[in-house]
């Protein structure tokens, strides 16, 4: 945990890079899906997904949610653009769950050739063992690294608090502590993750045509605010149990599931929560590199918002980790893990006051209660560091925090309560309507 009591440790705690990933699928103008190559194919920052007309906003690496936000802004309008000039133009649509689907072989899988031909087999490979209607679910995944100095900081009070000599402490010591540091945050962040499900929460609908072939422009509500985050979602189809002592056992448990046969790649582990080296993803650099950052991978496109994320929320996040690291580390074995990944599919329910989970005191709690209670922990937490970064990001900590709250003690404050309201009768047709007007 960070010692924040240290003013050192303090001053920089707010110090920190994001990176977003969104994921939106390319249709047609009557709500099919697009059939056109990539009309981005050299562009490191629109690049696939799954489908070969799932497009994906990478952002650079920023320092304040308001960056991140203003360079995914920036994209989308640019993809918005090319996509209005096409020879047919096409829309970029809003929302985590798919619009019409004709059939299977509609979802066109992203191609690739050469020596990028592997990325078109493997995404065979998960067409095959998954189907593609489950892959056409589109987010957003949240990247965030602790600045070095903060963790140097922190690094050096620990030193001085165990009363160790700096000077015998060398980098590989500090990249030892730095990967602890990041798989204790993992093993946090697993348990909690059902808050962030909880908050951004935005896909109550779905279209008749993915549950029944050929049965278009019927609503299907399935009780679910987050439908790509239930028991409906994106799942292995086992439940993975990940080893926290160290970097090396925290690789070696995914690996594990690889040798067994179980997964493909590490890719193929659905977890909400993962640890990243610098640079392209691999278990073979998170052992020899280090972690480089984390990725929280649970998160709704929200059509309420142009760019399919609120700033709130973005800020919400990156202060979630913030105070998750600075909390007691916890012991999460396999016990803890199991109700964590069912905590995360229940808090992914419409209606939050009907539906338990189960807290690491082993206490059960309405989703919405553990939430309320989680947040006013959080704030205080931030009251007391007495920090202030709303010049950074044009918002004040205790009101972001406030904004989530809100949420949770009364439900139509929630995404999926807004969206299915706006949005029910008619749920492609309406979401139409919307990309219209963000044409013009």
């Amino acid at each position: 945990m960070l010692e924040t009591k240290n003013p050192s440790v303090r001053e920089k705690i707010l110090q920190g890079n994001i990176g977003l990933e969104k994921e939106s699928l390319r249709i047609t103008k009557d709500g099919f899906f697009a059939q056109t190559p990539h009309p981005f194919p050299n562009n490191e920052n629109i690049v696939r997904d799954f489908c070969e007309n799932q497009t994906e906003i990478n952002t650079s690496v920023t320092s304040s949610a308001k960056e991140a936000v203003g360079e995914l802004a920036r994209h989308t309008e640019y993809i918005l653009e090319t996509l209005r000039n096409l020879p047919e133009p096409e829309y970029l649509w809003p929302f985590s769950n798919p619009p019409y689907i004709c059939r299977e072989s509609d979802i066109p899988i992203a191609k690739y050739y050469g020596d990028e031909k592997e990325k078109e087999d493997y995404r065979e490979y998960l067409s095959e063992r998954y189907g593609r209607y489950k892959m056409t679910f589109s987010g957003i995944h949240f990247n965030y690294s602790f600045s070095d100095e903060l963790l140097r900081a922190d690094y050096e009070a620990k030193i001085s608090k165990d009363n160790l000599s700096e000077s015998n402490v060398d980098e590989e010591e500090f990249k030892k502590y730095k990967n602890q540091f990041y798989v204790s945050l993992a093993a946090k962040a697993q348990l909690y993750n059902w808050l962030v499900v909880a908050v951004t929460a935005a896909s109550p609908l779905l279209d008749s045509s993915y549950v029944e072939k050929g049965v278009f422009g019927k609503d299907v509500f399935n009780g679910m605010g987050s439908t790509r985050c239930s028991e409906l979602g994106y799942w292995n189809m086992f439940t993975p149990l990940l080893d926290y002592s160290d970097i090396e056992h925290y690789v070696d448990s995914i690996l594990s599931y690889i040798e067994s046969g179980l997964i493909h790649a590490s890719a193929e582990l659905y977890y909400p929560v993962r640890l990243k080296p610098v640079g392209r993803y691999s278990l073979r650099g998170l052992k020899e590199s280090g972690v480089g950052h984390i990725e929280l991978r649970m998160i709704d496109l929200n059509p309420l918002t142009p760019y399919g994320i609120d700033l709130r929320d973005v800020y919400f996040i990156q202060l979630f980790l913030i105070y998750l690291a600075s909390t007691v580390d916890i012991n999460v074995g396999s016990r803890e893990q199991s109700f964590a990944i069912q905590n995360t599919k229940n808090a992914a329910h419409y209606d939050l006051k009907t539906v338990n989970i189960i807290i690491p005191d082993n206490k059960t709690m309405w989703v919405a209660d553990a939430a309320c209670e989680f947040l006013v922990r959080m704030k205080a937490f931030f009251n007391e560091l007495n920090i202030d970064n709303s010049e950074e990001n044009g918002l004040k900590i205790s009101d972001v925090i406030d904004y989530q709250i809100a949420k949770f003690e009364d439900a139509e404050n929630r995404y999926a309560w807004k969206i299915r309201k706006q949005f029910g009768d008619g749920f492609v047709e309406k979401g139409l309507k919307l990309c219209q007007e963000r044409e013009v």
